[in-house]
């Protein structure tokens, strides 16, 4: 147990240092984060107009029918929309935040460790298992989203792989030693 609680403290700092390095010196997420210099008169209508939430327009209010949303539908093909996150204030500590990050990335790599544990630990296996694991992880999250909202998911994708390139690496060279 105390092997895999050293696996999961240091693969998930190393998961947690390759996310600090794409999202801040690489800046891999640049692409998701485009500047408008409108910014500003953007904020203030929003603030005028929205509460804290998440909002996809155009919609319909909860409720509607069937036949209100496809006649919707129908209308706004070809048309422009939107996904709107809004807070009307933005924290900016954040020190919590890190702090949860790193405990979902060691806790991550701790059930990864876990999954291992029941089965061959070689280098290769526990590499290719690593990939493995963070392409699921991005399918089923970053890429599903992808299809619906059109997002740009390749700078996740890159996270995917080479951080879990990085843990794999470790664990198998971790688990490996005799």
């Amino acid at each position: 147990m105390k092997k895999t609680i050293i696996a999961s403290v240091v693969g998930g700092l190393i998961l947690f240092f390759w996310q600090f390095l794409s999202w801040t010196i690489l800046d891999t997420h640049r692409p998701m984060q485009n500047y408008t210099p409108k910014q500003q008169e953007i904020l203030d209508f929003l603030g005028q107009n929205l509460e804290d939430g998440s909002y996809y327009l155009p919609t319909l209010p909860q409720g509607a029918s069937m036949e209100e949303n496809e006649k919707l539908m129908k209308e706004s093909a070809g048309k422009p929309w939107a996904e709107i996150r809004y807070h009307k204030a933005m924290n900016a500590n954040m020190s919590l935040n890190m702090i949860r990050g790193l405990l979902i990335d060691i806790l991550v790599v701790f059930l990864f460790c876990s999954y291992l544990l029941k089965s061959s630990l070689d280098f290769k296996s526990t590499l290719i298992s690593a990939l493995v694991f963070g392409l699921i992880a991005y399918l089923i999250t970053d890429y599903t989203k992808q299809i619906w909202f059109e997002t740009n998911t390749i700078p996740d994708l890159i996270d995917a792989i080479v951080g879990w390139a990085l843990v794999g690496s470790w664990i198998g060279w971790w688990f490996g030693r005799k």
